[in-house]
Parts: structure tokens; sequence; C-alpha cells
């Protein structure tokens, strides 16, 4: 996602793929950085998902003050996991193994992610933190058609509701640690939402491209007032 932020910013970047690629991970080991993403920039280094501090280092104008209140990112998200399922139960079981424009990551498993996604927004504020290994996570074996992802996302998004119910009031502004750093709960889930936001354009993209479903089936409105990245892949 760095990378499409840099690009929504006009910013020109050289990226560096670390997986099979020893003395690149050597590199971030040197500068203390444990995990991608990261930018680095005259001498200095921003680890993580930091758009406000990426942009401080390049010297780029940004603000991040959330424009939907938690209660909107949570209805947002599940109007989000109920489009990819509509869409997902009708994709032939052939056409899971497309891929987007330079990505190794094939439909199926980018459907998902996107479900994981939003799962390990629950995960995190109920264990302590959003692990990176999470959002690794590929389709389990048995999944294998646009029901069984359908059936995943039915699962993630009860989890989510029944969370949101059982949790009226929470400290949204208080620190979430993260993988990629700290980050308040509100940001979290607003991070959250427009991840999942890109994930639900580029699942669109990859199957109205493969006349599965109509271009203009993706809503608008469900990316309206997030910080989507321009660039699509």
């Amino acid at each position: 996602m760095t990378q499409e932020l840099l690009a929504s910013w006009g910013v020109e970047f050289d990226a560096i793929d670390v997986a099979g690629n020893p003395e690149a991970v050597e590199e971030l080991a040197r500068l203390g950085v444990p995990y991608v993403p990261a930018v680095a920039y005259g001498g200095k280094i921003v680890h993580g998902w930091n758009p406000a501090g990426t942009a401080q280092l390049l010297g780029v104008a940004y603000s991040g003050v959330p424009a939907l209140t938690p209660r909107q990112l949570a209805q947002r998200m599940d109007a989000m996991l109920a489009a990819i399922q509509a869409w997902l139960r009708v994709t032939p079981a052939a056409l899971f193994t497309l891929e987007g424009p330079g990505r190794r990551r094939a439909l199926r498993d980018l459907a998902y992610h996107a479900f994981r996604l939003s799962a390990a927004f629950v995960d995190a504020l109920e264990d302590d933190g959003l692990q990176y290994a999470w959002l690794q996570e590929q389709a389990p074996a048995a999944v294998r058609t646009g029901a069984d992802l359908a059936a995943c996302g039915d699962a993630v998004r009860v989890r989510v509701r029944e969370w949101f119910a059982a949790h009226p009031s929470v400290a949204w502004q208080d620190p979430v640690w993260t993988y990629y750093g700290d980050q308040s709960a509100h940001e979290l889930l607003e991070r959250t939402v427009w991840h999942g936001g890109q994930h639900l354009r580029q699942i669109h993209d990859l199957l109205s491209r493969a006349g599965v479903i109509p271009a203009q089936a993706l809503d608008p409105a469900l990316l309206a007032n997030l910080p989507m990245p321009k660039a699509l892949w």
C-alpha cells in the first residue's frame, strides 16, 4: 500500500522487492527495520505504514484526520465485504488464478485477504496488536470456489458485527500496537477500511476485465470520503 500512497502523491521511487533478495533483507536489518514497508530518503528512513511520517520525510503536505466516524467506517466495511461476496458467487473457479499487473497474489488469495483484513482489526483490538503474519495468510486449501470464499466473508462479517455490538463504547483515540507502528484505534479502523477498499477496486478490475461483472458494478459511494490511493495496482 505504501507504493500506491507514493504514486498518489506523484513521488517517483525505486521499489525494492525483498522477497528472495537477501541483500535487501540485510540492509533493512542494518537500518533496524524488522518488516517492510519502509521508505528511505536522504539518509533517513520511515518504517511501516506511516503516511504522516512518510509525508514529513518527503516534504509532502498530508492530513490524516479521519473524515468518517467509527460507526460509519464499520458500516462501510460491511458493505464492501458484501459487494465482494456478491461478485465471488458468480465467478467461475477457473478464474481464481487471475493476478493483477505485476502482482503475485492470485484472485483467490486476494479475496481471502480482503476478508482477513477486517477480522485482523478485531484481532488487533482483542489481542493487543496487529501482527504482520495475519495479513500474509493465504486461503485454506479447502476454500476453492466463490461460494467457499463468500462463506469466509459471512463468518468475518458476523464476527465484526458482533464485536461492534459488544463494544458500544471504545476509546478510539487510544494507541494500538501494529507491526508498522502505533496507531489510534480510529486510525487503524480507517486504514483497515480503505485498505479493504483498495482490494475491492482490484477485485472489481480483475472480474470486470474478465467479463464476470459489469464495469459499473462498483458503487463509488463505497469509497467516498476515504483516503484511497489514486493508483489501482
